[in-house]
């Protein structure tokens, strides 16, 4: 696996991201990870009757797939993620491919912690280019120096 990115790598504006095809077994496993069986993820006869016209993945799961590309950024130098907030915008269904582009929009030195905190923004848009969530989160990271 490829080292992730160092504090002092990155520079406010860089983006990177990943995409991601929902599948039936995304529902499934967010329902027994959660212990959401709310029928509007596993019952399609009632979600096809919702504001929704079908089932839907769970939020938080959108958020989790949301925040992997971060992890994965910063692989073997993130010391921790400190925060994560995340608006739903649209649903988001199997068979749906999602794509995460996150921003660096700012950068905080922290000398204490050998590193700093970078800032981050991120839009997820379905295959159609609807926005489906947006999110903000703090990764603390170490220099490499």
């Amino acid at each position: 696996m490829v080292q992730g990115k160092y504090y002092d790598e990155v520079k406010v504006g860089d983006t990177f991201g990943a995409s991601l095809t929902v599948t039936e077994t995304h529902l499934v496993l967010a329902s027994g990870l959660f212990g959401d069986f709310n029928p509007l993820h596993v019952d399609e006869t009632h979600a096809r009757a919702s504001r929704f016209g079908g089932r839907i993945l769970h939020g938080p799961f959108t958020s989790a797939l949301m925040s992997a590309p971060a992890g994965m950024y910063f692989h073997g130098t993130a010391i921790a993620y400190l925060e994560h907030n995340c608006r739903f915008k649209a649903p988001v269904r199997p068979g749906d491919t999602v794509t995460t582009t996150w921003t660096i929009v700012d950068k905080l030195d922290k000398p204490k912690h050998e590193g700093g905190i970078v800032v981050l923004t991120a839009a997820c848009r379905n295959q159609d280019g609807t926005l489906v969530a947006k999110a903000e989160g703090k990764m603390l990271v170490r220099s490499r120096a």
